[in-house]
């Protein structure tokens, strides 16, 4: 059994994605020395990914999945169906692009190795020098009303990168926001859990080059009910 799961959730990946992702699982291999199994996630694509591309994946990634559904349901449904899936005591998420350096990726899976139950990626200080403006202000907005309504002591939650153990992945399977507050959901049940879990944070560095799309503003209405959905669990 693979020491480590990689999830990873895609809806209607770049070409040659294929590519990119056998690059960062050879990075991530090269950097923490032993072999993990890679999940994908389709988040039904509205085309159809090549077989081709799935038998190149299996071909060079000794436990590799495919699985997917054909309904575009979100990050977190994604998410949910490729991390109940997963094999390993270890389970780390991050972006089908591996928009992170190798580095950042080795100091989650170190700290998951020091018995923490959950790692939560934070973004550093260069990193917003890669969104463009209007995703700025909606990262930090979000960054504040966290602050000031849930009460809790991670306030970048919705960094592409996090990792857990048994204990967090039973938190994120608890989880029912579908689309991209999936992230804030399960940090913020992650803090309520009682007893306490073993959480802590990692600084983590966007690989040189990367750039992010531009938010589509549709999104904001559906993510502010989940918002209010998850200020509403308090009570």
């Amino acid at each position: 059994m693979p020491l480590l799961s990689i999830v990873l959730p895609c809806y209607n990946p770049s070409p040659n994605w294929e590519e990119r992702v056998l690059q960062g699982y050879n990075s991530i291999v090269q950097r923490i020395q032993i072999t993990p199994e890679v999940i994908v996630v389709n988040d039904g694509s509205s085309s159809e990914i090549p077989a081709e591309k799935i038998d190149f994946l299996k071909s060079h990634i000794p436990h590799f999945i495919f699985t997917g559904y054909k309904e575009n349901k979100g990050k977190g449904a994604a998410l949910r169906y490729g991390i109940s899936m997963a094999k390993s005591e270890l389970i780390i998420f991050t972006d089908i692009d591996f928009p992170y350096t190798s580095e950042s990726f080795a100091n989650i899976w170190k700290q998951l190795n020091e018995h923490n139950d959950i790692v939560i990626g934070i973004k550093d200080k260069d990193y917003y020098k890669h969104v463009p403006p209007a995703r700025k202000h909606i990262s930090k907005l979000l960054r504040k009303f966290s602050r000031l309504f849930l009460n809790i002591p991670v306030t970048d939650t919705q960094c592409g990168l996090k990792g857990f153990n048994q204990q967090g992945k039973k938190i994120f399977l608890s989880t029912t926001i579908d689309r991209y507050l999936c992230d804030l959901e399960f940090v913020y049940k992650s803090f309520k859990t009682k007893p306490a879990l073993r959480i802590s944070t990692q600084e983590i560095k966007l690989k040189e080059g990367v750039k992010f799309s531009r938010m589509n503003s549709r999104i904001l209405i559906p993510e502010f009910y989940n918002f209010v959905k998850i200020l509403i669990s308090q009570k």
